[in-house]
């Protein structure tokens, strides 16, 4: 495994755990809107280390495991710390701009970073298959970037927990569109792609209810 990818999900784990015992942390470090036009920026960035409970956190991680070295192999540890993380606080200030009017808002998770990591590896290798534990089949990739943005509508409509469902559109949208910017030529090899991986990603959009 990629030094840079352990160490992200290193990080995840150890900050993760020590929210999960630790109440008084997980509320300083949580995204939450109040907190943030308070002028607490950290936020944006902490609460992408923090999850609700263990399901969380190895969704997440188990999520970038899979698609991470897809990125790495093709653009190098330095574009993909890039995207990682312009993913991870641009589904923040996402989140934070479409819920600026609801002080009580509130979420964490790395979702919307691995959404990123996620759109930006199918679009590399559209092609690529996964067997994933419980089902002995083997799916395209697609299936699965699709399946995560449909988890994250049921997750808008029935708000489970301090998950950051809105997140997952700016990550994906992040994800997807920095990929393109760093290698246009995807749209020329895989424009049927392309398009099918935005509808989704519109889907969402039009899910979120009106503010």
């Amino acid at each position: 495994m990629n030094k840079l990818l352990l160490l992200i999900i290193a990080a995840n784990i150890l900050v993760s755990l020590k929210g999960f015992k630790d109440r008084s942390f997980f509320e300083k470090f949580k995204f939450t809107v109040a907190g943030i036009k308070r002028g607490e920026h950290i936020r944006h960035l902490s609460s992408g280390f923090l999850h609700v409970d263990y399901m969380h956190l190895f969704f997440n991680m188990w999520a970038l495991y899979l698609f991470a070295p897809i990125v790495i192999n093709d653009f190098g540890i330095v574009l993909f710390g890039l995207i990682y993380f312009m993913c991870l606080v641009g589904s923040s200030y996402f989140s934070f701009f479409y819920n600026k009017n609801n002080n009580y808002y509130s979420a964490v998770g790395a979702s919307g970073a691995v959404a990123g990591i996620v759109f930006s590896s199918i679009l590399l290798y559209p092609d690529m298959t996964l067997i994933m534990f419980p089902i002995p089949i083997p799916l395209p990739g697609y299936v699965f970037g699709i399946g995560y943005l449909l988890y994250s509508i049921y997750g808008m409509k029935k708000q489970l927990g301090n998950i950051g469902h809105s997140a997952h559109i700016g990550g994906a949208v992040a994800g997807y569109l920095i990929t393109l910017a760093i290698a246009p030529s995807i749209f020329l090899e895989h424009t049927f792609l392309v398009i099918g991986l935005a509808i989704p990603i519109l889907i969402l959009i039009f899910m979120l209810p009106k503010k």
